[in-house]
């Protein structure tokens, strides 16, 4: 079983508060979710390949950390997860973005793809799949389904907020994949939404009902 990582930073753990209130605006929430995407990122990419190099400074000749071309792919689960996007491209600005549809369906609640795009390369990047929302677990799991049917294996699965079935529906499936979340919550109610939750991510996000 690879890491499950829940964060403790308190400037999360405050901008995930404010995305639970019900009065925070689209135009708020839209922001909130880009900072504690950029804010994990910092911790999510600890493990990127590090290699020497020497340059000059203005001063002299020195010896300094780069990163070693370990190439990223951010894949978010649409539509939610495209909110995540811009936060972790402004710390990996050179990332390619791949997009995976998929909706639940309301009688099943089993995920159901209608799109998939990804990078050629994506069996030589490290990627980085997104979704604010972790709730039955049947989105991720399918998204990482076809991210390895199309040759993708080392796999980081990021959101922001996760029921306790989600997240074990996640570790039974990709037990190779490491996990990062802002928050880990209580249960999933009888509609299969996160308790306490935020709602619907993809409606704040885009002003939608």
């Amino acid at each position: 079983m690879k890491k499950l990582y829940i964060f403790d930073h308190p400037l999360i753990q405050h901008k995930t508060a404010m995305m639970r209130k019900k009065e925070t605006s689209v135009k708020d929430f839209r922001e909130l979710v880009r900072e504690v995407a950029m804010l994990m990122t910092f911790e999510a990419t600890r493990d990127l390949p590090l290699e020497s190099v020497e340059i000059e400074t203005p001063i002299c000749t020195a010896t300094v950390n780069m990163l070693q071309g370990a190439d990223v792919a951010i894949v978010p689960i649409l539509r939610a997860g495209l909110g995540m996007v811009d936060g972790m491209l402004s710390l990996v600005p050179n990332a390619k973005v791949g997009h995976i549809g998929l909706y639940r369906d309301p009688d099943t609640h089993e995920p159901v793809e209608y799109y998939c795009k990804l990078p050629s390369d994506i069996d030589q990047r490290v990627i980085f799949v997104v979704d604010p929302m972790l709730a039955t677990g049947g989105s991720a799991v399918a998204a990482i389904d076809f991210i390895k049917q199309r040759g993708g294996r080392n796999i980081v699965f990021m959101c922001i907020i996760a029921a306790p079935e989600g997240i074990r529906v996640l570790q039974e499936a990709h037990p190779d994949i490491d996990i990062f979340i802002a928050a880990r919550d209580e249960y999933l109610n009888e509609n299969a939404y996160i308790v306490p939750g935020l709602g619907d991510a993809g409606d704040r996000l885009y002003g939608t009902k």
